[in-house]
């Protein structure tokens, strides 16, 4: 049967095969308390061990960060967002490697030290009055909003050609990427009219970024694409000449999606509207209530997951509204277009619930109850939708548009302006035994909004990755690396030079354990092959980070 000729009851059942949901049921995972216990900043270079060779044209810096400190005096946080930002950096030259961590001097950090207790409240964790007020004082505190955090503790992003620690509040921090050290506070609200923006911004070729931002105004929330131009007009400048490209309306403005990144190709932003939603009643209220920001985000998997795509040039939202079953996503993996199509690539679950999961207490249990909250979480798994760019009111209802070859995929026109979609796997069956994919990487300098066939990621065979995986597209084949009691943070490509392959190159990723202290190490892999071809061991404990960057200097 032809695909064109495939109607609704096939739509159905395409439809029906897609609502399976994966769980795992593994038994007797180790306990990882120490990959999310506070550890001690390395301010100063150290040196490391080199063992194996690490290649000699690798010149710069592996950035990376992530929550390094969970409590100040007898306070600690909830949640593993909430732990104050550690920035780390492998300084690689010469086939040798210099280590340095420190704190961002964030004024959360700054006021949590000098009072030696939460002061500001976290995405999971409610600062407490102070105790040192009155009790009216006390009391009216209660009725205070909850200010956004500058705890910047999820990834290094570059505007400008300035480094700039971000997470998802209107703050960022530029640091200076050698010595790692604060320069300036940055405020997104002071250039464009957001409350808020990703950590995982986009870029074209010529350094332009974009990203996404929430405002909330008085009609209720709106989402937003930012543009920032690639130049500066002088050394004071940072995210001057900042503008919003579209402002999108939520399906309901009292209740957004949360969103954590999005996807782009060669002419269209793609927002990914999923049923995580934020209630902003319970968000207002929270400090009244006694309850932290996340205790107002909740998974509806009722509502279906909607795609925007965005013109980069015009800043025109399309007409066309794509749909699918409720899913979740964190990472996306690449976006391109081609013969009409443009194929969306995330990773993605069937449940949206894991945000909340990832409690402190949760991470550091053992035995059953360990075992027990990782197989009630559905596994995220690489996934593929197409979505037909032509659309008319020519275009044929209730049958599947997508004639790409090879393609399980399924688009199909409900309406003139809505089109149903469902995924294709981009693996095989044999992924599930590593539990699934995330932290999904590419070649990105030179495959992002491309035709690709090769993406990296870490297997999560445990609440943390515990393996690194490189995935074939065409044979969805892949190639892991992964050793008993070693837990390896998100995979970075580097290109060789001269590198003509897609798969020339190295990967990157900084291996942690929690069964022998300041046992840590960076691992250098043959991106080609997937083989180590060196360590260096470093004598310091590191907590389990989120994201990072490549910083060349060659």
């Amino acid at each position: 049967m032809s695909k064109l000729s495939i109607h609704l009851p096939d739509v159905a059942k395409y439809k029906a095969a897609a609502q399976k949901t994966y769980f795992t049921k593994v038994h007797e995972l180790p306990n990882i308390s120490p990959l999310v216990s506070s550890v001690e900043e390395t301010p100063e270079p150290i040196p490391t061990t080199v063992k194996g060779t690490i290649p000699t044209w690798i010149h710069g810096s592996l950035l990376r960060n992530g929550p390094g400190k969970f409590e100040f005096g007898n306070q600690h946080y909830n949640h593993w967002f909430d732990g104050m930002a550690l920035m780390h950096r492998f300084q690689i030259e010469d086939g040798q490697v210099m280590y340095r961590s420190r704190f961002l001097r964030s004024d959360s950090y700054k006021q949590n030290s000098e009072r030696n207790r939460i002061i500001v409240s976290e995405f999971g964790t409610l600062a407490l009055p102070d105790p040192c007020k009155n009790f009216f004082q006390r009391f009216l505190s209660r009725f205070e909003m909850i200010k956004p955090t500058d705890n910047a503790s999820v990834n290094f992003v570059k505007y400008k050609g300035d480094y700039y620690v971000s997470t998802e509040t209107n703050y960022m921090h530029r640091v200076d990427p050698d010595t790692l050290e604060s320069k300036q506070k940055v405020d997104w609200s002071k250039f464009i009219a957001v409350n808020g923006a990703t950590a995982h911004p986009h870029f074209d070729p010529d350094g332009t970024a974009y990203n996404m931002g929430n405002s909330y105004r008085n009609k209720g929330a709106f989402y937003n694409i930012i543009r920032v131009p690639p130049e500066r007009d002088g050394p004071e400048d940072n995210l001057e000449g900042a503008k919003i490209l579209c402002s999108i309306a939520p399906r309901d403005k009292s209740k957004p999606s949360y969103y954590h990144s999005f996807g782009m190709s060669e002419n269209y932003v793609v927002f990914i509207e999923q049923p995580i939603k934020m209630d902003l009643f319970k968000i207002v209220t929270g400090r009244l209530r006694g309850k932290s920001l996340n205790e107002g985000v909740y998974w509806d998997p009722n509502q279906e997951t909607t795609f925007h795509l965005i013109d980069k040039q015009t800043g025109k939202e399309m007409p066309v509204k794509y749909h699918a079953k409720a899913l979740s996503t964190f990472h996306q993996i690449n976006a391109f277009e081609q013969d009409g199509f443009l194929m969306l690539d995330m990773c993605c679950s069937d449940d949206g619930q894991a945000i909340n999961n990832f409690l402190v207490q949760n991470l550091r249990q053992s035995g059953e109850a360990l075992d027990e909250m990782y197989n009630t979480m559905s596994r995220p798994l690489p996934r593929r939708f197409v979505l037909p760019l032509n659309i008319s009111s020519e275009t044929p209802l209730e049958q599947n548009l997508n004639t790409r070859p090879d393609s399980t995929a399924t688009a199909v026109c409900r309406t003139k302006n809505q089109v149903f979609c469902t995924f294709e796997d981009l693996h095989g069956e044999d992924l599930k035994d590593y539990g699934g994919l995330e932290f999904p990487h590419i070649n990105y300098a030179r495959y992002n909004t491309k035709p690709y066939r090769y993406y990296y990621g870490c297997g999560f065979r445990h609440l943390v990755g515990d393996s690194l995986i490189k995935m074939d597209l065409e044979s969805k084949k892949f190639k892991v690396w992964r050793q008993p009691d070693l837990y390896p943070s998100e995979p970075v490509f580097i290109p060789s030079p001269n590198a003509e392959k897609e798969d020339d190159g190295v990967i990157l990723s900084v291996i942690i354990t929690p069964v022998k202290d300041k046992s840590t190490f960076l691992l250098v892999l043959d991106a080609k092959t997937f083989e180590e071809l060196g360590r260096a061991e470093v004598p310091v404990n590191i907590p389990y980070g989120f994201h990072g960057v490549f910083n060349s200097s060659a």
